[in-house]
């Protein structure tokens, strides 16, 4: 895939942003929306943490794939106890397809 996304995590009320806007005005298809946020429902921080990312490249679903990495990694940079439930999830693996 071709999607590059960075994401930065905060504490806060569960407001996330992608390029500027609101990830629902970015992400008009729930399907998306639900890709974006599956890390932070994974580890029950769904209102613990505001979400910015910048992301590009590829198309929607790629996109909402990379922020979904993005948001895995960031939460285990922030507390490495996360790691075991989101690898289970199977979030912490890069999509290797081209």
């Amino acid at each position: 895939k071709k999607s590059i996304a960075r994401v930065w995590i905060k504490k806060g009320s569960g407001k996330i942003f992608v390029n500027g806007k609101d990830m629902i005005q970015y992400f008009k298809r729930p399907v998306h929306q639900l890709i974006v946020v599956m890390p932070l429902q994974e580890t029950n921080a769904i209102n613990k943490f505001d979400v910015k990312c910048h992301v590009k490249g590829g198309g929607l679903s790629g996109q909402a794939g990379a922020i979904r990495l993005g948001i895995a990694r960031a939460l285990v940079d922030y507390d490495d106890g996360l790691r075991a439930p989101l690898r289970r999830a199977g979030l912490l693996t890069r999509d290797a397809r081209e």
